[in-house]
């Protein structure tokens, strides 16, 4: 243990975090000084525009527009990147931490894209690099995976990882309202990032289903090996008949593990969820996580997955885990798991390994023998039907077909649906949702 009474922190970013973390660290600065026997210090704010009125006061602050100069300042013992991006942060991260100083960040895409340099690095300079608010936000599930449960192997680990998707879809079961209603509801509300695409695309969840998959199986997963599929063609029909068929939709993550053939598959999609799965009702905002260890079963965990005040929850948690590692010169946190495998040998699963069931719409000429031509096309790739809806269109001469499958293969649905789009009655793209089962 080293006698240091006085540990100073540098905020880069001023935006709806950084200003969460000043605004909870001032409020609760009596309290944590106490809990850690040392007084704390957010001395130095970084900011694009410093001139911009703001929520919080800065008058206890050292107020600037070039983050850099807090990064070598060597006053400074912790830094909280909280600027966003890929590049800059980049740039800025690698340079504290080659300084030596711990960086906290809820920075979920910079660690998808150069997580295994900025960890390698952390480590070469002794330093380190924690990033609990990164995935699910007030859920400590990363605490969970690295400390809390350890011992275990995850073959599968899924979840609903986007605030804003779940609010989307949540509120157009709820109001049975169109999606294009309920998102221009969600941005005016401030729930959709000002790049759409991340939420809506489901690139958001897939930066935080690479982190998970690293925490618990120790390899790296390349954005373009994942299969990544947003909400934007979800239509209020979906919602509807999903629900009769006894299910909800929710934007999935799911982290594969296979351990006889060691193999890893990481996908998100719109999924179909039984309504009595704890998992479907998790709503609005909310986000939750699964975890299937072979030690402890089953482990759920909910909370409030975006927004500042529970980001701004997981970032000073990070402080404080950073703070115990300075007083205590300890390499606890030094990296990650030790307990997985590096991850070397660990392969892509291929789409003909991965099997589940589905749920297919079509829009088609509503005539004789359509039905039959749709089910011979299924045949003919080895696919089962489980059950048909079929839905005429009013004023219209065609009809919706709603077909569930039973078990088959990503490879060969993918094909199916391929040729029913090259097919003359198929009106316009099928739509493919995925059907969840978490007992495989």
């Amino acid at each position: 243990m080293i006698n240091k009474s006085v540990i100073n922190i540098g905020i880069l970013g001023l935006g709806v975090v950084g200003q969460g973390v000043c605004k909870h660290f001032e409020n609760n600065f009596i309290k944590l000084n106490k809990r850690l026997g040392v007084k704390l210090n957010i001395t130095h704010v970084a900011a694009r525009d410093i001139k911009k009125t703001r929520a919080i006061s800065l008058d206890n602050y050292i107020v600037t527009d070039n983050p850099e100069s807090i990064v070598i300042n060597p006053e400074i013992d912790i830094i909280c990147e909280l600027v966003g991006g890929t590049s800059f942060a980049k740039d800025l991260t690698l340079k504290a931490l080659k300084s030596g100083k711990i960086v906290v960040t809820a920075n979920k895409a910079l660690i998808c894209e150069h997580g295994e340099e900025l960890f390698a690095v952390a480590k070469e300079s002794g330093s380190h690099y924690l990033f609990e608010a990164s995935v699910a936000g007030g859920i400590p599930i990363i605490k969970v995976l690295r400390e809390s449960l350890v011992a275990n192997q995850f073959k599968l680990i899924y979840g609903v990882l986007n605030g804003t998707c779940n609010y989307i879809l949540t509120q157009m079961q709820r109001k049975q309202e169109s999606y294009d209603v309920i998102v221009n509801d969600a941005r005016k509300l401030g729930y959709v990032e000002s790049d759409e695409s991340l939420d809506l695309d489901g690139w958001d969840t897939a930066h935080k289903a690479v982190i998970l998959a690293y925490l618990a199986h120790g390899k790296w997963i390349s954005l373009k090996d994942i299969a990544v599929e947003g909400i934007r063609n979800v239509s209020l029909k979906d919602i509807q008949w999903a629900d009769d068929l006894g299910y909800k939709i929710k934007l999935l993550a799911q982290i594969s593990r296979d351990f006889e053939k060691n193999t890893l598959y990481v996908s998100v999609h719109p999924t179909l969820i039984e309504k009595n799965n704890i998992l479907a009702n998790v709503d609005d905002v909310f986000n939750g996580v699964c975890l299937n260890g072979d030690i402890v079963g089953d482990s759920t965990h909910i909370g409030r997955g975006a927004g500042q005040d529970p980001t701004a929850s997981a970032v000073i948690s990070d402080i404080c885990d950073a703070v115990n590692l300075i007083i205590n010169k300890s390499n606890q946190l030094n990296n990650i798991p030790d307990n997985v495998d590096t991850g070397t040998n660990l392969n892509i699963a291929s789409p003909g390994d991965i099997t589940g069931c589905y749920y297919l719409r079509l829009n088609v000429n509503d005539k004789p023998g359509v039905l039959a031509e749709t089910a011979h096309i299924l045949a003919e790739f080895n696919i089962s039907i489980a059950s048909v809806i079929q839905c005429p269109v009013l004023n219209d001469q065609s009809a919706n077909l709603i077909l569930t499958t039973h078990p088959t293969n990503e490879k060969c649905i993918q094909n199916t649906v391929g040729k029913l789009t090259d097919s003359e009655w198929v009106l316009n793209p099928p739509f493919l949702l995925h059907i969840a089962n978490f007992n495989n």
